[in-house]
């Protein structure tokens, strides 16, 4: 009878101690699992983080920056919300599934999108607690959908609002109305989230989290609380160092198409230049508006208990233009447009500036490889960044690749980009030597071997367009010359 208590005594000390051990090796897991924080600006260009503007007061980001990781040749894959945001959270180009264009409607057009796991929904599958809010994918995902992304299902989206009714527009939109909001800052959706991220740091959680934080600014309206107006007060706006006139002597055709030449500022087609500083008055105030909202989630991060734990990575959806290449907005495919601010804080807020010539295509890999976690079940275009974590001087070998529609084309590396259309026109650009991309170099013969190595990474195969509209619109078949619609029909364009 004593030796049955005996093995029974030890037959329970084993099942304690293995239910320790497990709970051991669970609590193990969590802690090592890193949390992950996203934040996304939205039509945020390079005037504050490579100091094209010194105007632009940025604080937070100034912070961000001097404890984490710059990469100063940042990529989008296409110079629009819609199409960058669908490709950056798939980890797969807009050349691989047809979402070119805002309006493209990607999650719930695409054959490959609507089966494929995002970064939220695979990060879900593997353990971690998902938390959303604000503009994410920017256009709707079906309620069952989301409600298997987010563990904060339903999603506080909120808005571009609040629009601040007619101070200045043309064409009847009020997304172009300036002036100071003298209401509450909790009437913008970007200080809601922010609060809610704020209280979601504040909770203990049992699990590793992936937060997504989405800003809706510097996006237009061009409204922000009255005091980010007010402190731009008497300050006399150049017009941006990027802005020459007659810029276009050396663009191809289907390139110029891409702009507006500034035709929201000009009246009798003469340039309103005070109505244009007007502007980037406007822009800058929406600019330090997004700064104080990203300083809110840093800080909530910094006083909580996941500081040490949780790496942070910043980044635009895409670059905006204010004047250069006589455009006021996105969707080209130069540097304006295309390269977006991008820093990665790690918890030992290693401080760096890396060159390699990275894009947003890249974040998923890199946060599999980072978090340690199973690879999603479809095959992702980017590559891990995490050797450049480890290693911010690492070489590089991947140039940056970003489209706006099929056959549209833009191959940076570290010095120069090339560019190439459906009707086979070709630009090129030394960024070491013309930062703006003044000067057309694609016939120096100079470059023909750095050219032909660019080409090299355009894709022989483009997806069907899923269609959606065009940020300045046009009809190929009137605005293009003959010879040009026949060689982009001989392309298949």
């Amino acid at each position: 009878m004593k030796l049955f208590v005996k093995q029974i005594l030890l037959f329970f000390s084993v099942v304690l101690l293995l239910s320790c051990k497990t709970s051991i090796n669970e609590e193990k897991k969590i802690q090592e699992n890193p949390n992950i924080i996203l934040i996304i600006a939205d039509d945020m260009n390079g005037y504050a983080i490579k100091n094209q503007y010194p105007l632009i007061k940025t604080p937070n980001l100034n912070k961000l920056l001097s404890e984490g990781i710059l990469f100063e040749n940042a990529a989008c894959n296409s110079p629009v919300c819609n199409p960058s945001r669908s490709s950056f959270f798939s980890g797969l180009y807009p050349h691989t599934t047809g979402a070119y264009m805002n309006g493209s409607d990607g999650w719930n057009r695409s054959e490959i999108l609507k089966t494929i796991k995002s970064i939220p929904e695979h990060f879900k599958e593997q353990g971690y607690e998902t938390w959303g809010a604000g503009k994410l994918y920017h256009n709707e995902i079906e309620p069952k959908r989301d409600k298997r992304t987010w563990d904060n299902y339903p999603v506080y989206q909120g808005g571009f609002g609040p629009f601040p009714g007619k101070d200045y527009w043309k064409g009847g939109s009020n997304f172009f109305s300036i002036k100071p909001w003298e209401g509450s800052d909790f009437d913008f959706p970007d200080v809601k989230n922010a609060k809610a991220a704020a209280e979601f740091l504040n909770k203990k959680h049992d699990k590793p989290f992936l937060m997504v934080y989405g800003l809706w600014r510097p996006h237009s309206p061009y409204t922000a609380p009255k005091r980010f107006f007010e402190q731009y007060e008497g300050v006399d706006f150049p017009l941006p160092k990027g802005y020459k006139e007659n810029d276009f002597a050396d663009v191809p055709f289907l390139g110029q198409m891409l702009v507006d030449s500034l035709s929201k500022f000009r009246e009798n087609k003469e340039l309103s230049i005070p109505l244009w500083k007007k502007f980037l008055k406007a822009y800058a105030a929406n600019y330090s508006f997004a700064d104080d909202n990203i300083g809110k989630v840093i800080n909530a991060l910094d006083k909580s208990n996941y500081a040490k734990n949780t790496i942070v990575i910043f980044y635009s959806d895409n670059g905006f233009h204010n004047g250069e290449k006589m455009r006021w907005g996105k969707a080209t495919l130069w540097e304006q447009a295309d390269y977006v601010p991008f820093i990665i804080r790690t918890p030992d807020k290693k401080r760096a500036i890396c060159k390699a010539t990275i894009s947003l295509i890249d974040i998923f890999p890199t946060l599999v490889d980072y978090a340690g976690i199973k690879v999603p079940a479809h095959a992702l275009d980017g590559n891990s960044l995490v050797p450049l974590i480890k290693n911010p001087n690492l070489k590089w070998s991947h140039p940056s690749f970003t489209s706006y529609g099929e056959n549209y084309s833009s191959v940076r590396n570290e010095r120069y980009r090339y560019l190439s259309y459906p009707d086979g026109t070709e630009e090129m650009y030394d960024l070491q030597n013309d930062p703006y991309e003044w000067k057309n170099i694609v016939n120096d013969k100079n470059v023909e071997t750095i050219k032909d190595k660019l080409k090299r990474e355009i894709p022989k195969k483009w997806a069907p367009t899923l269609g959606g509209r065009l940020e300045v619109p046009r009809d190929y078949k009137k605005v293009m010359r003959p010879e040009m619609l026949k060689a982009a029909k001989a392309k298949g364009s």
